[in-house]
């Protein structure tokens, strides 16, 4: 009994001995929160992107993490959606640190704004941070009073992301706004708008161990030296989605879908090529619905998509299908060009899709009228010109074997033509052949 008793206490001991070994590093973790989450946010502001970063955010504050790192390269997006992500890092209770990166990067128009709102504000070396002025949805300069209404909305909301790094980064701010000012990161470091320049992650996460934030009201010291990094991936879905926002795809896909849906008008019956169409179009206006873009511009792309289809019905001489191709290119060229957001789609996109739809066009509308104009092969109509043998003489009429079949013909100017000959036909009169000796 006794030695079952203390086999039993040794039992009891190693256990808790092995949990003490297993769950101290974790407790230690929990404690000293010893851990950065990292995030990279990039491409235009989207619901995708924020859907991400409150996701990290929530996730950093779970995880009691010593600091939040988002990698932000953006060149803007819609204002609203910016704000939200302001709200959210504001309302973090984990540290937020921006940090816009890799080398030639930009923090651009709203990217500004979130880079200002993060509790530490880097940059990586050669990348920028800055703002457009404000433009209307066609591109062009909007009237005085709706430019000023515009601008002191952004310049109150960017003073107050930026009154805490002292007057030359609110001076600096400002033009951001009302000039459209711009800054490399070290003339950003110089102005106090960022607070470090880092070459890379570890560079920064040694800068800024030390360093003190206010994070919901409390003062907290960031202690990132020797923390774990681990980063937080996008999820399959938001990968997908955030390859359908990217505008030179969105626009690719509204381009074959316009073209799939045109082959399917031009011959109908098949079917796939205009579910396809469908599919595509509606895909790709879904990913410009997640982008603010410029009604004018989209309008001339659905123009040019129209001219294009025309062409199958008009025989133009390329003239609907040369105004296709203007009216894409001048489309594309002002589609990402709004006062939220300013984009400039790849110009080889921009000239090599409307070319290759124009090239694939010119070769479908050449052979669709080579096929009119063919003479018939088949019916009735195609027996005309056909050749074939007299079988009974043509006295004038008799019969003759053209097609495989045999058919009651008469000579055309009523000569007689002996049986053997070759006969050409020149007319059909119900099931009745005119034929003429081939000479």
């Amino acid at each position: 009994m006794i030695k079952k008793m203390k086999w039993l206490i040794g039992c009891l001991i190693y256990v808790i001995l092995m949990a003490i070994h297993l769950l101290a590093p974790l407790a230690l973790a929990q404690e000293t929160g010893r851990e950065v989450l990292v995030v990279d946010a990039t491409g235009p502001v989207t619901p995708i992107m924020l859907g991400l970063i409150e996701r990290a955010i929530a996730q950093a504050d779970s995880r009691n993490a010593e600091a939040l790192v988002i990698r932000l390269d953006t060149p803007g997006g819609s204002v609203e959606l910016t704000q939200r992500i302001i709200q959210a890092i504001i309302a973090a209770d984990v540290p937020v640190v921006v940090y816009v990166w890799p080398s030639g990067a930009h923090a651009a128009s709203a990217g500004t704004f979130i880079t200002l709102a993060g509790h530490v504000a880097a940059m990586a070396p050669r990348t920028s941070i800055g703002a457009a002025s404000p433009i209307d949805g066609s591109g062009a300069e909007i009237d005085e009073t709706l430019r000023a209404k515009i601008e002191n909305i952004l310049v109150a909301d960017i003073k107050g992301l930026a009154d805490r790094r002292g007057e030359k980064a609110l001076e600096w701010a400002e033009q951001a706004i009302t000039e459209a000012k711009a800054a490399s990161a070290d003339e950003a470091l110089e102005l106090g708008v960022i607070d470090f320049v880092a070459r890379d992650l570890d560079d920064l996460l040694t800068q800024i161990d030390g360093f003190t934030v206010e994070v919901a009201g409390d003062e907290v010291t960031l202690a990132t030296a020797s923390a774990e990094v681990d980063y937080l991936q996008a999820t399959t879905v938001e990968e997908f989605l955030s390859i359908l926002t990217n505008p030179t795809i969105a626009l690719f896909l509204i381009s074959i879908g316009g073209l799939a849906i045109i082959y399917e008008l031009a011959n109908p019956g098949g079917y796939m090529s205009g579910i396809i169409g469908v599919i595509c179009l509606l895909i790709g206006l879904y990913a410009l619905g997640q982008l603010p873009v410029n009604y004018a511009g989209l309008a001339l792309i659905l123009l040019a998509l129209a001219l294009f289809g025309a062409e199958f019905f008009v025989h133009s001489h390329g003239a609907l299908t040369t105004g296709g191709v203007v009216s894409f290119i001048i489309g594309g060229l002002i589609l990402f060009n709004t006062d939220e957001f300013t984009y400039q789609l790849p110009l080889p996109s921009i000239i090599g899709i409307p070319l290759a739809i124009a090239v694939i066009l010119a070769f479908a509308v050449r052979k669709a009228w080579q096929a009119r104009r063919a003479k018939p092969v088949t019916g009735q109509e195609g027996l005309i010109g056909a050749v074939g043998t007299v079988k009974v003489a043509l006295e004038p009429e008799g019969s003759v074997f053209v097609w495989g079949e045999r058919w009651q013909a008469s000579s055309v100017n009523g000569q007689p033509i002996s049986a053997g000959e070759r006969v050409r036909v020149t007319a059909i009169e119900g099931l009745h052949l005119k034929v003429e000796k081939v000479s």
